[in-house]
């Protein structure tokens, strides 16, 4: 494992956010789900496509905080522009689960 210095941690802009919105993506090559995730007043709205089919459905991600990378360049995924990194771990069988606090913070406050 290569090691980085604190200042590259530092330009990682990792944020909680809530989804507002989700929807089926059956246009993705791999099965996902579009999520426009709100990261605060500072940030706003950000959309992203995420690999997240087997344990999610859209209509339970809606209200859900999750966190996520903010400061990539927006990424090409088909006919959607991904703004934002959702961030998840893999499960024993490969599928993702969602990272998120274990308590409610605020839309937008930056993983210290």
């Amino acid at each position: 494992m290569a090691e980085i210095t604190f200042d590259d941690f530092l330009k990682v802009d990792i944020r909680a956010g809530r989804v507002v919105r989700a929807e089926p993506f059956p246009e993705a090559r791999k099965p996902a789900i579009k999520l426009w995730v709100d990261y605060g007043p500072e940030i706003g709205v950000k959309k992203s496509s995420a690999q997240i089919t087997v344990h999610y459905t859209p209509e339970t991600l809606v209200g859900r905080m999750v966190m996520g990378v903010v400061n990539f360049p927006p990424r090409q995924i088909g006919p959607f522009m991904s703004e934002a990194l959702v961030l998840g771990f893999a499960d024993a069988e490969g599928a993702i689960v969602l990272s998120a606090p274990d308590r409610d913070v605020a839309p937008g406050e930056r993983l210290q």
